[in-house]
């Protein structure tokens, strides 16, 4: 049996994922109304698939509010807590040391138990933990319980698909027991076809922050190009992404230009790392310059809308899309907080709408932008209309929409989801990476 310590995002999908499956799992949480939501069968996070996965998880899955139930009914337990960022960028650990102080007291009273690492941690906190859990149990970690770090790749919007088809999962150890019997219970999961990485602890946690920088920088890569490629007369970024991106070297993925990458993961494990780097003497030119790209990437958009519309004060912006992407109502770190926020200053009236987070909006926003039902009510009237986020909603929306319901028919493609040509001769258009057409 397994139980979670935290029943975040990467919590709730993990432990729902192997109560599907038949496992026994204790999803324990200090959020006394999360608990009473899944005990009503109710989620409180969007994400795709997952109201299925909690109904198939039905007599498997025990939400509990009690950490004791959760660590002594089981014999694997998975820290899945949230690793915030502080002010100078660095994780905020105090909930992965609550949750070990915790654990370690239940474990006075067990015999061997194994605690997995599943949040996103810096090198060397999964033995720091370790440390604690020893403390607080009086007990030796290795001979009398197991430690291991096992990072997640879940993507927002679609992690009911990824966490049934990894790429690969790795297991950092302790020592050579504890690996094993978290491989062993992959395997129950998985079968022989999934791909295991073992290795030591401290690999394991960087291979999570290197693999979330590393694409980070794929990002803001294409993103510099594009801002170059904008300036250039017939030059489109998306022409030259496929392009390299036929090159097996480089690959497609994570090449799309726009307007850069938000959400919990990204900016929040990169600035971690690039603290990390700084607190060991060593700066890191490189991250702080794909930080810095993405940073100012934002502001793009706004800058296209200035240029097409001139300026900003009393007119009606639409904003279309507010979560960080696509299939999710998540806005952590999203780039639409910095847009509005953005043409707030510049005095302009901004309407919003998004499929799935107006919710989280209203609570980041108040009353300082206006709320609409639906894509056409949002830019009805409006003087320009910006593509934040990639909704296939958006994606159905022709030059004819913008055509018969704006007041000036501009539009600023912030995600590249529309035909250049098409739209080009039906409105005033602007594209991330798209130079004036020939």
């Amino acid at each position: 049996m397994i139980s979670f310590f935290g029943l975040g995002y990467v919590g709730l999908v993990t432990a729902l994922a192997f109560s599907s499956r038949g496992f026994r799992v204790y999803g324990y949480d200090i959020d006394e109304s999360k608990i009473d939501s899944l005990r009503k069968g109710k989620l409180y996070i969007y994400e795709p698939g997952l109201q299925d996965l909690l109904k198939r998880s039905e007599g498997n899955f025990i939400p509990t509010s009690d950490h004791r139930e959760a660590v002594l009914n089981t014999d694997i337990t998975f820290i899945t807590v949230g690793t915030p960022s502080r002010r100078d960028g660095s994780a905020d650990l105090s909930y992965i040391e609550s949750a070990a102080r915790m654990i370690g007291r239940d474990l006075r009273e067990k015999k061997y138990h194994l605690v997995v690492m599943r949040s996103t941690v810096p090198p060397g906190t999964t033995e720091r933990v370790s440390r604690i859990i020893e403390e607080e149990s009086g007990k030796s970690a290795g001979r009398d319980f197991g430690i291991c770090m096992s990072p997640e790749f879940l993507r927002e919007g679609n992690a009911v698909e990824d966490i049934f088809n990894p790429d690969r999962v790795v297991i950092g150890s302790i020592d050579e027991r504890s690996g094993d019997l978290l491989e062993e219970l992959w395997r129950r999961f998985y079968g022989e076809r999934v791909i295991i990485l073992r290795t030591n602890l401290v690999n394991a946690e960087f291979i999570k922050y290197t693999s979330n920088a590393f694409l980070a920088m794929k990002v803001s890569f294409i993103n510099e190009i594009a801002n170059i490629a904008q300036r250039v007369r017939g030059a489109d970024v998306e022409v030259i992404a496929k392009g390299i991106g036929l090159d097996k070297r480089i690959g497609p993925l994570f090449l799309r230009a726009g307007l850069g990458f938000g959400g919990s993961c990204f900016p929040k494990d990169l600035r971690a790392l690039i603290r990390f780097s700084e607190e060991l003497g060593y700066n890191p030119k490189l991250l702080n310059s794909v930080k810095e790209v993405n940073d100012e990437q934002a502001c793009k958009a706004v800058e296209l809308a200035m240029k097409l519309t001139g300026v900003l004060k009393g007119k009606k912006v639409a904003v279309l899309g507010l979560s960080f992407k696509p299939n999710t109502d998540d806005m952590r770190d999203a780039v639409s907080i910095r847009v509005v926020e953005e043409l707030l200053k510049l005095d302009a009236t901004v309407a919003v709408y998004d499929p799935a987070a107006m919710e989280n909006a209203r609570r980041i926003f108040g009353n300082r932008v206006l709320y609409a039902s639906s894509p056409i009510d949002c830019i009805r009237n409006a003087d320009c209309a910006i593509i934040v986020t990639e909704w296939d909603e958006f994606k159905k929306l022709r030059p004819e929409d913008f055509v018969n319901n704006m007041r000036d028919p501009v539009v600023i493609d912030g995600r590249r989801i529309y035909d250049p040509e098409v739209f080009c001769r039906r409105v005033k258009f602007a594209a991330i990476g798209l130079g004036e057409q020939e």
